[in-house]
């Protein structure tokens, strides 16, 4: 039956009121095109606006084409409505533990939830000027509402106008995609271009797949004060990251009361009485059978490829989306892509970043490439979960070319203060040289250490030199200069050691 009829501007308050006046105005009036265009983007989520916006700063004339809403998923239906209620759920989180660390909440926690989520509507409203229609119409861009199609390879048309172009750009993104599941089609699921426009708080919440988007909300509902339950039929939680990461958050989402369902098999989906949802799945040798009245399907990705045109543009595109070189062009040379449309990183900043390569390439003759960008990631969860460099497999297909250097959090003072022991640095260089070839924090702030590590491998730096990086004490932090403490220790071989024993000795004399 797929997905509730639900989205960004449900419920129709003053806070979605605001919201659409700003990302989808309804009287709008597009502009009447007047002669050609140095760049026409197709798709306003983050690449298409960071394109738009820095093309049109450097003098280009463009136009911004978007069917749907202006920010995209990051500002309506990602980013910013998730970390707004995770916000919520770390509040009620430190509400309960209040016990641990002498403090007497006698009342215990009460969560409203649908002033939570009222919240997040406001917050969310109060950050869309900065993607508003009107505001990127102020710096100079042409801003078309409608669905745009390539008419030729140099043209583009949208709401009965032709835009001729000099390059175009194609950003949009991708959409929430169920798997397969049996039954699925004969229920209501929600994902995450619903998820946000409840305003009741699941009584017990089933949610399919335990990767960042799973995980993160999993335990934020759980907070929050409903009975989740998360179903995975991989092998684990987080499963693409270091089997590290899972060990440490698995065991987080079941204190916090999700009932972790890992490594299942024949999950089927069907309809039960009182309009909840019947889950059945084997799991670990076992049968489970759940009954829950929301579903959340949190996998399954698909390309915005459809209703383009892009047989007309001569551009490439296959299951994954459009089909690019290095340089972020498609086989019509006149014409780029960025961001979830082409780009296995489905994250905001990495479509910023592929957005600003496209600008020096498409419009400067430039030859960035998008293999020289060091994207690093992260999971909100409690605690957070960042990575950059290598992904954990090929990490794993190297490690005999490679020297690995972990901190446990349990040996960093701040966060022993603050309660927070569970997790861990690790730092895989290549052998022998220190050069920063990935690594993976977590811990509370995991999300903003990582940048550390991202601008050292951005720089060249090795991972010596943050050893001699002086950390404020007492830091969280401190746990990545440590790491670099453990290398430095590595470079004093016996022959070295057994040299400066000697030194010491005749210093005695």
């Amino acid at each position: 039956m797929s997905q509730e009829p639900m989205g960004p501007l449900f419920p129709k308050d003053e806070h979605n009121q605001r919201l659409e006046s700003n990302v989808h105005p309804p009287d709008w009036k597009n502009p009447v095109a007047d002669g050609k265009y140095n760049l026409v983007v197709i798709g306003a989520g983050t690449a298409g606006l960071v394109a738009a916006s820095g093309a049109a700063g450097l003098g280009a004339k463009v136009a911004l084409i978007e069917r749907s809403l202006l920010g995209g998923d990051c500002l309506n239906v990602g980013c910013v409505p998730s970390k707004a209620i995770i916000a919520s759920a770390h509040a009620a989180a430190a509400v309960r533990d209040a016990g641990d660390f002498g403090v007497s909440v006698p009342r215990g926690v009460e969560v409203d939830f649908p002033a939570a989520m009222e919240r997040m509507r406001r917050l969310r409203a109060g950050i869309s000027p900065h993607d508003s229609a009107e505001r990127f119409t102020e710096l100079g861009v042409d801003v078309f509402l409608g669905g745009g199609k390539f008419s030729g390879r140099d043209s583009v048309e949208v709401d009965g106008q032709e835009l001729r172009f000099s390059r175009a750009v194609i950003a949009t993104g991708a959409r929430a995609s169920a798997p397969p599941i049996p039954g699925i089609d004969e229920i209501d699921y929600l994902t995450n271009e619903t998820l946000f426009s409840l305003t009741e708080l699941p009584q017990h919440i089933g949610i399919v797949g335990a990767g960042p988007i799973g995980c993160e909300m999993s335990q934020t509902l759980a907070r929050l004060g409903s009975r989740v339950t998360l179903f995975e039929t991989m092998s684990g939680v987080l499963s693409r990251e270091d089997p590290d990461v899972g060990a440490v958050i698995q065991p987080q989402l079941e204190k916090d009361g999700v009932h972790v369902l890992c490594c299942g098999e024949n999950l089927t989906l069907a309809k039960a009485g009182d309009g909840l949802v019947r889950c059945d799945v084997d799991a670990r040798g076992k049968h489970y059978t759940v009954e829950v009245d929301r579903l959340l399907v949190a996998v399954g990705r698909a390309p915005n490829v459809e209703d383009l045109g892009l047989g007309k543009a001569g551009v490439e595109h296959n299951r994954f989306g459009v089909v690019v070189n290095d340089r972020l062009q498609t086989a019509n040379k006149r014409i780029f892509a960025a961001g979830d449309i082409c780009s296995p990183f489905k994250f905001t900043h990495a479509a910023d970043f592929m957005a600003r390569t496209v600008i020096r390439n498409a419009l400067f003759g430039g030859r960035s490439k998008m293999s020289s960008l060091i994207i690093p990631w992260c999971t909100y969860t409690s605690p957070e979960v960042a990575h950059v460099g290598e992904s954990w497999q090929t990490l794993e297909e190297q490690a005999d070319q490679l020297d690995t250097y972990k901190v446990e959090m349990s040996g960093v003072d701040r966060a022993v203060l603050e309660g927070d022991t569970e997790g861990f640095v690790k730092i895989h260089t290549k052998k022998g040289s220190g050069k920063i070839a990935a690594a993976t924090i977590v811990a509370r702030n995991a999300g903003d250490m990582i940048s550390q590590i991202s601008q050292a491998m951005t720089a060249g730096t090795r991972l010596g030199k943050i050893g001699n990086t002086i950390s404020p004490y007492p830091t969280q932090g401190e746990a990545i200069r440590k790491a670099g403490d453990l290398y430095t220790r590595t470079r004093l071989t016996p022959t070295v050691a057994g040299l400066m024993k000697k030194w010491l000795a005749w210093h005695r004399r």
